[in-house]
């Protein structure tokens, strides 16, 4: 039993990191009364979870507010008492696949307007998971360098032309 752990909630949290996201997931999905299934796979660096059905708007709230929640309680219950970590990330009916490619999308016309400008763009505030997005999807840019500004909840991702020598 991991220290600070009562019998009881060892009982109801298997092992697993992958289990515990299922189990966290299905409870919600019941809890909401929703008509959804869980889906749960476990890669290298990420576990991903896909809950899928009717309604399911309501586990994604209002601009992914109560996924985003949703996925950081998934993600203390996967790693409780657990030194090895990695990220956990919560879908529902392809909200995030749709989110990243908007973002992607949007990231790519600051890219462009920075060079094009030879100024630094400003984007819209967003929450961290979707800067991370925006960071890595820009990562491999040459002409752009991409950082974080300002202060949750209207810290935005700024895009800035490398200059050349």
């Amino acid at each position: 039993m991991a220290e600070g752990e009562t019998q009881s909630e060892q009982a109801v949290l298997p092992e697993e990191p992958t289990e515990r996201v299922r189990i966290v997931l299905e409870r919600i999905v019941e809890e909401l009364d929703l008509e959804a299934s869980v889906s749960v796979d476990e890669g290298d660096e990420e576990i991903h979870a896909d809950v899928d059905g009717e309604d399911v708007g309501l586990l994604i709230g209002r601009h992914g507010q109560t996924i985003d929640a949703v996925q950081l309680l998934c993600y203390q219950a996967a790693f409780r008492g657990r030194q090895d970590r990695k990220r956990v990330t919560v879908d529902a009916a392809g909200y995030r696949r749709r989110q990243g490619e908007s973002l992607r999308r949007r990231a790519d016309m600051a890219a462009e307007d920075a060079v094009r400008h030879g100024a630094a763009v400003e984007m819209d505030p967003m929450g961290s998971n979707e800067r991370r997005v925006v960071h890595e999807h820009l990562r491999d840019r040459p002409e752009v360098e991409t950082y974080s500004e300002g202060d949750e909840p209207n810290r935005y991702v700024v895009v800035a032309p490398l200059v050349s020598d």
